[in-house]
């Protein structure tokens, strides 16, 4: 039983899904356990433990009765994900090959911990990711 996995609520469900289709598997391992790219619900798992899932944010809406709710982006981020792989260059590489935005590249970060380094980027619905090795 998975005790806790990011969902990303998603706008843009298809573009997602075959981003993290493409780039789950080589950073994380993962493979796709439920769903499709037609959605509105697709997940990941590394060893039969939940990775990342995805939810159309309308079906979720609809769902949870929120439908007539405004759908306001925030000025700022209020949740990240982050994964650690074993090489940050080349999965900011392929991050950005399948459609990521690159927010911050590859750089080393002693000030956050000893051998750390990061790269951060944006999905194709705007959701931020924190490349790390360490």
């Amino acid at each position: 039983m998975d005790a806790l996995h990011p969902r990303l609520l998603v706008t843009r469900f298809a573009e997602c899904f075959r981003f993290y289709d493409a780039v789950l598997p080589r950073l994380l391992g993962a493979r796709l356990a439920r769903g499709d790219g037609q959605g509105p619900y697709a997940a990941w798992d590394v060893d039969r433990q939940g990775a990342l899932a995805l939810f159309d944010r309308q079906a979720l809406a609809a769902v949870a009765g929120t439908s007539g709710l405004l759908a306001a982006a925030p000025s700022q981020d209020a949740a990240m994900l982050v994964s650690r792989v074993d090489d940050v260059d080349a999965g900011y590489a392929l991050c950005l090959s399948h459609g990521a935005e690159g927010v911050a590249g590859p750089v080393d970060r002693p000030a956050w911990g000893p051998g750390l380094r990061t790269a951060h980027v944006r999905d194709p619905d705007g959701n931020l990711w924190e490349l790390q090795s360490y």
